[in-house]
């Protein structure tokens, strides 16, 4: 068979530049004045906004407007931006609804770029879920979800991981901040989760983790562990039946079929590194579970990324941070690490395929 050509490294990574009130935009801007952004990346976003808040930051950055498929403008500071425009003017830290719309025309038109040949990957600034619900989408959960169905995927899966965990030949607990951790469900009001802790969602999410370790992380044979959702994984039925009933019945099918799911540990002492030496993922239940951990382990030095898309997107690990948005004062540090999770996934993903098709 015919070799199939691999992704251009000159694709670029399309960055959605977020909540316009955030602080999205001045960390794309940070990393471009500072010459941190790695080559062949664009910003996705209004042109006059950046500039507004160069301007009000003192940053020097060219930006120079460009379309997808056209080369991407180069030079000292210089940042490539694909125009969408703003429906309304921003103020840094001022939330407006009626932008609510041109956060999501950022993302599809990132999506757009992936799905048609124009870029690598996509990586995301942080929105507000808050004002784009009331800005008339009240279905709106996420940034997770709405890629899922933006690209008609059946199921996704958000796993979050450390810098100096992201890199292919890492395999397993290396120290105190090397973690992948991924969600069995993401974001679910508390009381609802033991219901969404089903069998068919956690063969989805086991398989699909497996695979993009596989595919993504080039990890050959991905040994994932998996927390329980109760207390001490239910104390043997009883601190609850999840466990019982569900887990430990689906994880056994699961390494019938070849799977090396190990579980359900208590949550509590799976977190330490004598049980994550053993093994190169974490499947916790719910986001808070194993979110917490990893942010106290590697916050500001993280990213996330949505598995199971048929394209690559990372993203940042924190919020919009309103209180620091045009202050100067916010760390594009987690920006940078997703941006450049983005091309090593993108590349990494591109020469599995290849592989796949010898």
């Amino acid at each position: 068979m015919p070799q199939r050509e691999a992704l251009s490294p000159l694709l670029p990574v399309a960055i959605t530049t977020g909540e316009p009130a955030g602080i999205g935009p001045e960390l794309t801007l940070m990393l471009a004045e500072r010459g941190e952004l790695p080559p062949h990346s664009v910003a996705v976003g209004d042109i006059t906004l950046l500039a507004e808040r160069a301007e009000l930051l003192g940053l020097k950055v060219e930006l120079a407007a460009c379309q997808p498929g056209e080369p991407l403008p180069e030079g000292p500071s210089v940042l490539p931006v694909w125009p969408v425009a703003l429906d309304t003017p921003s103020q840094p830290g001022v939330l407006n609804a009626a932008n609510a719309a041109y956060v999501l025309a950022t993302l599809a038109a990132a999506v757009h770029a992936c799905q048609n040949g124009h870029a690598a990957a996509m990586t995301t600034a942080p929105l507000h879920k808050g004002v784009i619900i009331d800005g008339g989408y009240p279905t709106f959960t996420g940034h997770t979800e709405w890629l899922r169905d933006a690209c008609g995927a059946e199921e996704v899966v958000m796993m979050l991981a450390t810098d100096s965990a992201l890199h292919a030949q890492v395999s397993g607990w290396q120290g105190p901040a090397d973690l992948r951790v991924a969600l069995l469900t993401t974001h679910l009001p508390l009381r609802a989760v033991a219901d969404a802790v089903t069998p068919t969602r956690l063969v989805r999410i086991s398989r699909i983790l497996a695979a993009d370790l596989t595919r993504q992380f080039g990890i050959a044979k991905p040994r994932i562990a998996v927390c329980g959702l109760n207390p001490h994984a239910g104390e043997d039925g009883h601190l609850g039946r999840e466990e019982l009933d569900i887990i430990s019945p689906t994880l056994e099918a699961l390494r019938a079929q070849g799977l090396d799911v190990r579980g359900p540990y208590p949550a509590d002492t799976l977190f330490t590194p004598r049980h994550l030496a053993e093994v190169d993922a974490v499947l916790a239940m719910y986001h808070d579970q194993g979110l917490a951990v990893l942010k106290y382990a590697g916050f500001g030095n993280a990213a996330n990324m949505t598995l199971g898309l048929p394209l690559v997107r990372t993203s940042v690990d924190h919020g919009t941070a309103l209180d620091l948005a045009g202050t100067g004062k916010a760390s594009p540090a987690s920006l940078a690490v997703a941006i450049r999770l983005a091309r090593h996934l993108a590349d990494q993903r591109a020469a599995t395929c290849t592989t796949s098709h010898l």
